[in-house]
């Protein structure tokens, strides 16, 4: 790597290829005259007071996703300076750049409708200003898989900092985070069995700081993963938002940004089908989230790797849920944090991990885990011996209802709907639902399958959240807590229930699920991994010739671009042109 040798380079029409490869020089505006790149941008940024001095060091973009939208990322000024501190103590000269933010709840129709669009503009962002490596900060949902997504694709020196979940805050003496009591509290409240008084005074409660989801939602197990893939400071997963240690985290993460840059650490190094693996296996440990799937997919798409969800789902058998956290269990992450976070839970995982496989520090996981010391007493990670669910969170369903795949969270199932045949309640799409659910004169019981169709990637658009369908307020009421609930959508990491979702192809595309009526019945066995309707496959032909499908369109805009490019649930959800051009290898593979 070659760094300009004087002060005076600016000016100079000797600036060799290698120079343009560094720094301030990297990537030059094209004006037909390279040297003139340079003494016009040196005379720019000149402006905002920076010197030639500092001008010669390498250059660390960092990814700033702060907004007054987006309170799960609340801290990012408080990161983005440690993170500075820590690039200027190495020796790097920091840069923040903006880039959209997303926030689950202020995202209309969905965030996963956005996704792929701060995707886009991570990757361009990027690549259009001189970085030598890029720091990313991101937390809810959806903003760590497209920072990474972006980053795999722009190629050059990424590490992942993520904002740290919230507190947890108090209702009438009881613990509550965001956001599986809130849809426990809310649940309470349809039921009738809260009032409006009670369900006003705990809202306040359940967000006490900025920062994520304080469960294994989507928020953390993002988090979590991105630490298995090697891509983050060892330790950076857990730590709250509020925290010295979150802040610590974010120094260390920008002087290892400089650490990257000089060493030439591509992305490409680190996010290996090892290193995929072996975050397979810590989302399936962890009881994470669905969506880890979808966007674990898409980052890995980008890269080359194809996930293969049968095998996956193998994995699950042999991987049990060991971090006892909410939706699956009872604690919370400000309690897996200081339970020692990712490495007691690494620990529990070495035989099973690729120990091998690099991280951002430039050693070994295995190297880092030794670093990390022996451990000590804590009752958030469980042992093999003493799991929270014998196998791994998710398994993968397949039938002729999902020819290319389902999910269902069976570790935050009920165990008495695992094994299930029942008449199908059919609501056409999300309208539908909300129109009927609560209806006095729905003809539904507790044994029935309510089904929900056109809210997948391109039906919604954007495959919503939906998937968790309301108990209908009549059999609420009447004290039901879980039904089976199947659609093409998806749930919030932080929910629980028997609920079956991707259902791959997705009706709106004409998948067998488009073609489902209400009084067919299903049989649903996760012992079997099927999910089964039993009409016979010259009915379900008769249906779809009787009633084609006619896929969605749009007249213009992103809504357009999304409809004709994206991919189904078993690609990622990613628009088909952002994947990688060849498939190098499918995941997981054999260990």
């Amino acid at each position: 790597m070659t760094t300009p040798t004087s002060s005076n380079s600016a000016a100079s029409h000797s600036t060799t290829p290698e120079d343009a490869e560094f720094g301030i020089s990297r990537g030059l505006t094209n004006y037909g005259d390279k040297g003139f790149s340079l003494f016009l941008r040196k005379a720019f940024i000149k402006g905002a007071g920076y010197t030639d001095s500092a001008l010669e060091r390498p250059v660390i973009g960092i990814a700033n996703t702060g907004s007054a939208y987006n309170p799960c990322h609340g801290n990012a000024p408080q990161l983005i300076e440690a993170v500075k501190r820590g690039i200027m103590l190495a020796g790097g000269l920091p840069m923040d750049f903006p880039t959209i933010s997303v926030h689950e709840s202020f995202s209309q129709p969905t965030s996963m409708y956005l996704r792929n669009l701060m995707s886009m503009d991570t990757e361009e962002m990027i690549r259009a200003q001189p970085m030598d490596a890029v720091v990313l900060i991101g937390g809810c949902d959806k903003t760590v898989p497209a920072q990474l997504m972006g980053a795999a694709s722009a190629g050059i020196p990424a590490i992942q900092l993520v904002t740290g979940s919230m507190l947890t805050g108090s209702h009438r003496s009881e613990r509550v985070g965001a956001c599986t009591d809130c849809r426990r509290y809310w649940g309470k409240f349809r039921a009738d069995e809260i009032d409006a008084e009670e369900i006003s005074a705990v809202n306040n409660q359940l967000v006490a700081s900025v920062g994520t989801c304080s469960v294994m939602g989507t928020a953390s197990t993002m988090a979590c993963i991105a630490e298995a893939l090697g891509i983050m400071v060892p330790g950076g997963a857990s730590a709250p938002a509020v925290t010295a240690d979150r802040i610590r985290i974010a120094e260390e993460t920008g002087t290892l940004a400089v650490q990257m840059a000089k060493t030439g650490m591509t992305i490409d190094r680190i996010l290996t089908a090892k290193a995929f693996e072996n975050a397979m296996r810590v989302l399936l440990a962890i009881g994470g989230s669905t969506n880890g799937i979808v966007h674990l997919t898409a980052i890995a798409g980008r890269l080359g790797f194809e996930v293969d969800l049968k095998a996956l789902d193998q994995m699950s058998r042999e991987t049990p849920v060991l971090v006892d956290l909410k939706p699956s269990g009872q604690h919370y992450m400000e309690d897996f944090h200081k339970a020692g976070g990712m490495a007691s839970l690494l620990r529990e995982l070495k035989p099973l991990l690729h120990l091998d496989a690099l991280t951002v520090t430039g050693r070994t996981l295995g190297e880092e885990l030794e670093r990390a010391g022996p451990g000590f007493a804590q009752d958030v990670v469980r042992p093999f011996s003493n799991p929270i669910y014998p196998q791994g969170g998710i398994a993968v369903l397949q039938g002729n209802l999902a020819p290319g795949g389902a999910i269902i969270k069976q570790s935050a199932a009920a165990p008495a709907l695992m094994e299930h045949e029942g008449r199908v309640v059919v609501f056409e799409n999300a309208h539908d639902m909300a129109l009927r659910i609560d209806a006095p004169d729905l003809d539904v019981t507790a044994d029935d399958i309510l089904v929900l169709k056109n809210i997948g990637p391109t039906g919604a658009p954007g495959m919503p959240e939906a998937g968790y369908l309301p108990i209908p307020m009549k059999l609420a009421r009447a004290g039901v807590k879980d039904m089976v609930r199947i659609s093409d959508g998806r749930m919030s990491g932080t929910a629980a229930g028997t609920i079956v979702l991707h259902v791959t192809p997705e009706a709106a595309i004409g998948g067998p699920l488009a073609h489902v009526r209400s009084g067919d019945r299903i049989r649903l066995s996760v012992a079997r991994r099927e999910l089964s309707l039993l009409v016979s496959d010259e009915e379900l032909a008769a249906r779809a010739a009787a009633c084609p499908v006619t896929r969605p369109s749009a007249e213009r805009g992103y809504h357009k671009l999304f409809l004709q490019t994206v991919t189904q649930a078993d690609q990622g959800v990613d628009f088909d042109f952002l994947r990688a051009t060849t498939i190098r290898q499918t995941i997981p593979g054999a260990k």
